[in-house]
């Protein structure tokens, strides 16, 4: 059993129509059609979403992919239309909301890979192989490939994997036109990132987008670029033939697999709340990542 440990209830705004709650974002909907995507401080490991809240992370999301968005605005356009607070709706929501572009979303998951980590490592040491893409032999843990890499994947639903599958499959499922224009896209906008997070001292070892089409043009939505969608790196500590240490998630990861936890992962029981130094320590993780990145300090 996965799933939230307590799901929030979503907060009721004049005007908008609740859609869904997500892991981390909340999805609404105006009188006039147009998406509104709040993105919430909730923090997701293991499948779960966790009780504890990461404090200013749903601002850092939201404010990093904007700025991504304005980067790669030349290779495909996104589905921001303002970062106004709709009226009636919380203080709070201010930095974290983005009014959005209703787009026929396409049913994939998007994933370009430069280094060999995570699920890919798993794979290619069992087969040398990474999504069914043949590799060659004498890779380890993070290392570079010898070219980027697109394997897609299919969203699942809260609480479950998302499911790996071979570009054939995309092909089939969208059609080959589509499923070759989404590669390229992404294989594209994943250089553009590598180039500038290189230039600024981090790695993104691998990134993962979704896209959808208005009106028959090819758009980017959701996040873009965000430690929950990628894997960064500070290249000084990168060191190839180990795990790296990252900007993201993975101190929560460690702890709760961790014996201070006390919780077993492959039980029923949902897992504890985090102590407030992990939650320190992460939320200044995400703050460093969007830091150095933009060159602007967090305020």
């Amino acid at each position: 059993m996965s799933g939230f440990v307590t799901k929030p209830e979503p907060v009721q705004v004049p005007g908008l129509v609740h859609l869904h709650t997500g892991k981390v974002r909340d999805l609404y909907r105006t009188e006039s059609g147009e998406l509104v995507m709040v993105a919430s401080d909730r923090m997701s490991a293991h499948d779960w979403v966790l009780p504890n809240e990461i404090p200013d992370k749903g601002r850092v999301l939201t404010q990093l992919s904007l700025w991504w968005f304005e980067r790669i605005a030349d290779i495909v356009p996104n589905h921001v239309i303002s970062t106004e607070v709709p009226v009636g709706a919380p203080a709070d929501w201010k930095g974290r909301t983005l009014i959005c572009k209703n787009l026929d979303m396409i049913p994939v998951e998007a994933v370009a890979r430069g280094y060999l980590a995570g699920s890919g490592l798993t794979e290619y040491q069992e087969s040398r192989t990474v999504c069914g893409i043949a590799l060659p032999e004498g890779l380890e843990n993070s290392s570079e490939l010898p070219a980027p890499i697109y394997t897609p994947a299919l969203k699942a639903e809260v609480g479950e994997h998302d499911e790996n599958v071979p570009y054939e499959e995309t092909a089939r499922r969208i059609g080959a036109e589509l499923a070759a224009q989404v590669r390229r896209t992404t294989l594209d906008v994943y250089a553009r990132a590598r180039d500038i997070a290189r230039d600024r001292g981090i790695i993104l070892a691998d990134t993962k987008f979704e896209f959808g089409l208005l009106d028959g043009e090819l758009v980017i939505g959701d996040e873009v670029l965000t430690p929950d969608s990628s894997r960064y790196w500070p290249a000084d500590e990168y060191r190839p033939g180990r795990s790296q240490a990252s900007f993201d998630k993975q101190l929560i990861r460690d702890w709760l697999v961790s014996p201070a936890s006390g919780w077993d992962r492959y039980s029923e029981q949902p897992p504890p709340e985090l102590p407030a130094e992990v939650v320190e320590q992460t939320r200044a993780k995400y703050i460093e990542v969007y830091e150095r990145l933009t060159g602007t300090s967090w305020v």
